[in-house]
């Protein structure tokens, strides 16, 4: 046999792969993998766990509520009745 480019022969493997299956691969969106030093990739693991303990509690503080059809509602202790008392008005 006659030693072949490797463009002849990536293109004969993807004229194999046409004939064996019609599955294609996804396109790549995101930049390849990449090595990161461990106390990175740690701080980025914990980083990942709490916010999704976070969405977790939001959600599942939602379902409750939903279920014990509970409105939400903003609390404002000191109300809007007793900010117009507070406002200083001069009365010349």
């Amino acid at each position: 046999g006659s030693p072949i480019t490797a463009e002849e022969r990536r293109l004969r493997d993807k004229k194999h792969l046409d004939d064996i299956t019609a599955a294609r691969l996804p396109p790549l969106h995101h930049s390849p993998a990449k090595l990161l030093p461990i106390e990175e990739s740690i701080a980025i693991q914990i980083q990942q766990k709490e916010a999704y303990e976070e969405m977790q509690a939001k959600l599942a503080a939602q379902k409750l509520a939903e279920r014990l059809n509970i409105k939400m509602v903003r609390f404002e202790p000191e109300g809007e009745a007793s900010v117009q008392y507070r406002e200083v008005r001069d009365e010349d």
